[in-house]
């Protein structure tokens, strides 16, 4: 049987399960959120203001927030201090149609790469264990652990949520990309 990138560990230590469930989960949403143009990342089921594009920045928004903010104890910054960032989990979702598909794409592909460059060197310096900046009203500070498990869990909400999105845009179910899957980004044309 071969070996999937994106598949976590058979059996592997706390931090190998860890990181491999959220590469699973950030594998599956960007497959679910690929190649659309801004039609596409902009539709809508039912009564639901959700889009693909909203998404995208969100989670985006998300994997900044978590490792700068929430774990560094830092100000955004980065693409958001140009993209009229505010504080606020609703802005994300709301103002994705201001944005191009190439935008979006570019502000979750940024913001996870930088997120797995932060995770790799604070697991380096100390592991999950070690305290965020982030704490709670009582004075205890989060654990690295609890950070990396909330993105998990905010990733398993939306990568859902992707699932009915998509499949209401062109019919692509599945729960994991084919074999061999890359990112390609916004569909810039339409075929026929």
């Amino acid at each position: 049987m071969a070996e999937i990138p994106w598949e976590p560990p058979i059996a592997g230590t706390d931090v190998e399960h860890l990181v491999g469930a959220l590469e699973r989960l950030r594998t599956t949403f960007r497959w679910k959120v690929d190649g659309l143009d801004a039609a596409g990342l902009s539709t809508r089921i039912a009564t639901s203001s959700l889009t693909l594009g909203g998404l995208l920045k969100h989670l985006a928004a998300n994997e900044d927030y978590l490792f700068t903010v929430r774990f560094r104890g830092e100000p955004m910054g980065g693409p958001w201090e140009t993209n009229g960032w505010t504080d606020d989990n609703d802005w994300e979702l709301k103002s994705a149609v201001e944005n191009s598909p190439e935008e979006l794409y570019a502000l979750w592909d940024g913001a996870v790469v930088r997120s797995r460059e932060a995770l790799a060197a604070a697991i380096a310096d100390g592991g999950l264990d070690q305290p965020a900046h982030i704490t709670w009203p009582d004075g205890r500070h989060a654990s690295l652990r609890r950070l990396v498990c909330d993105l998990i869990e905010e990733y398993g909400r939306h990568t859902g949520h992707a699932d009915l999105l998509r499949e209401a845009v062109d019919g692509r179910v599945g729960e994991d990309p084919p074999e061999g899957w890359r990112p390609v980004g916004p569909r810039t044309h339409v075929a026929g």
